[in-house]
């Protein structure tokens, strides 16, 4: 069973208590049922029962507690937190907005040399406590270089903190708010921890319309010690980076959640809806775009899944995860959107009534590629790998699937953030060889004719200073690496070659493209021109397969899950 089935996921891949927790979870929800979640919804309710029902379990000290500060189930384990973040997404965004937030919030905490902020910290999340990550700001968003909050050394060594931090999520009840700013003398960087119920913390309103409470707020006068002082300096620079590697990833598995259950429910409804004396799923062009929706959505979460196992045995010798991180949140998120617009394609005004999830999902699935760094500022980080990728391959042992329950040590010890044009990665290749499938054959030509373009036709000098070219660019470089771990994950997991088959025909279609998209640009040269064409492909064709794809996976789906009324 590939996709989440919260009536049929038993989790027996899980220890018994991570199992439990996400059983426990899915009752929650579920009991709530449908109803009741679009009516808190449509009147933005602050999620007090979730968050009462996760202090009670004890869910967010066990999941993101690390293991040397917590209890014998805590550790900061990406397997079990991506499954997690995969059913908090399945029922609704704001649910997941809160646990998200509250993993921004931590990272500066478990990545700084301040102890009794961290026992002080694993004693909040047993109580229950959610955190805040105040690192935005409203004249200057996520521009570290401007950031106006200060801090201020008093004659006493004490300090006072002043300034103001904007669409900072959970900062109306936070019990700590990691919040980055400047030394005012110095102007060196810091990130210390704050109160959100302290006197001089002014919640000043939630800019968004939203269950959510997205927070501006500020620091009025607010008195700082050293023993509220996470990191300085580098150390502080680099915490923020680090943070956002960690709790970027979570955003394609909150894109994979969203669109499972609005899957179930176009599915549900296509299957029974009668037209012309035809069932809506009988006309071909209803299968072809479910088809090509659940093909994007399982490659999503291969390729996530994937992505969750170099993160997970990553080392300062092995950083490859720098490329496939940014990818979850880029590209996952993305192809999110692109499933959600399908489904709406065959479900229509459905789409927009109150009581369907469907309403939610379409809402929602746009804000995942426009958070923790929009799309553009995550696909210039991806070029930067680009060539090593293509022209410098390593060597590295083979990466295990890792499900086991480990502390991800790594995490909150990544480094420094420089020198990401000197990471290397193995030979893409060797999992393009490793499968002999027509759709593969004709996707590793485009590959092929994309480097013969970087070679021959590379870039000019004032085309590598155009993002709008780059940036199509860097869709090709993306592709190349979405289908490598693809390959990997359906190896491992013995995924049917017809449905990886069928996977690679979207695959080849995209490429071509943005193939086309770069010989439309206006600086494209007529080598770049030529190559583009070189480019363009045609899937096969294979009636069987994409029968038995339809049959035997999608259709299939009809029925097996509807939310509790």
């Amino acid at each position: 069973m590939i996709l989440l089935n919260p009536k049929k996921s038993t989790f027996d891949h899980l220890d018994e208590n991570s199992r439990k927790i996400m059983l426990k979870t899915i009752g929650f929800f579920e009991n709530k049922g449908k109803e009741k979640l679009k009516e808190d919804d449509r009147n933005r309710v602050w999620y007090s029962d979730f968050l009462d029902f996760i202090k009670e379990e004890k869910i967010f000290s066990t999941l993101l507690t690390p293991s040397p500060y917590g209890d014998k189930d805590c550790r900061w384990d990406t397997f079990r937190i991506s499954e997690f973040n995969e059913i908090l997404g399945f029922y609704g965004l704001h649910f997941w907005y809160t646990w998200q937030v509250s993993i921004l919030g931590l990272g500066p905490i478990w990545m700084g040399k301040n102890e009794d902020v961290k026992k002080k910290t694993a004693q909040f999340l047993k109580e229950g406590g959610i955190f805040a990550f105040g690192l935005s700001e409203k004249a200057h968003g996520a521009d570290l270089y401007s950031s106006e909050m200060m801090l201020t050394q008093m004659p006493d060594g004490t300090y006072r903190a002043d300034g103001g931090k904007y669409y900072i999520g959970n900062a109306n009840k936070a019990a700590l708010v990691s919040t980055f700013g400047k030394d005012s003398d110095t102007g060196e960087y810091v990130f210390f921890a704050v109160d959100s119920q302290h006197k001089n913390f002014e919640c000043i309103k939630n800019v968004v319309n939203s269950q959510s409470y997205v927070a501006e707020y500020a620091l009025h006068s607010y008195p700082v010690t050293e023993s509220d002082i996470l990191t300085k300096g580098q150390e502080a620079w680099d915490s923020a980076l680090n943070t956002i590697n960690v709790g970027k990833y979570n955003l394609g598995w909150a894109s994979i959640g969203i669109c499972t259950h609005a899957f179930y429910e176009a599915i549900n409804h296509a299957s029974n809806r009668n037209l012309y004396n035809r069932y809506v799923t009988d006309f071909p062009h209803i299968k072809m775009l479910f088809t090509d929706a659940w093909s994007r959505l399982v490659a999503m979460k291969l390729f996530a899944n994937r992505a969750s196992d170099y993160m997970r045995s990553a080392s300062p010798e092995d950083r490859r995860y720098l490329l496939y991180n940014p990818m979850v949140k880029m590209k996952v998120t993305t192809q999110g959107e692109e499933v959600i617009n399908l489904l709406w394609d065959v479900i229509a005004a459905k789409g927009f009534e109150r009581d369907m999830y469907f309403e939610m999902a379409a809402r929602d699935i746009r804000a995942l590629p426009k958070l923790e760094g929009t799309v553009h500022v995550n696909m210039a980080l991806i070029i930067k790998f680009m060539a090593n990728y293509f022209f410098n391959p390593g060597q590295f042992p083979e990466i295990p699937k890792r499900n086991d329950p480990a502390n991800d040590d790594f995490l909150f010890n990544q480094g420094a953030t420089r020198g990401l044009g000197k990471i290397r990665f193995h030979d893409f290749n060797i999992a393009y060889n490793s499968l002999d499938l027509p759709n593969i054959k004709i996707f590793k030509t485009q590959i092929e004719t994309l480097k013969e373009f970087l070679v021959k036709a590379t870039p000019s000098q004032d085309q590598s200073k155009d993002i709008d070219f780059l940036l199509t660019l860097g869709e090709l470089f993306t592709l190349v690496a979405y289908g490598q771990l693809i390959i990997e994950n359906s190896l491992m997991n013995k995924i049917d070659n017809d449905i990886v088959d069928q996977i690679f025909d979207f695959m080849v279609r995209d490429f071509s493209k943005f193939a086309l998209q770069i010989y439309s640009k206006p600086s494209s040269t007529d080598a770049q021109m030529a190559l583009c064409m070189k480019m363009i492909a045609k899937p096969v064709v294979d009636e069987e397969r994409f029968k038995k794809v339809w049959e035997k996976y999608v259709y299939s789906l009809n029925g097996t899950y509807q939310m509790n009324e």
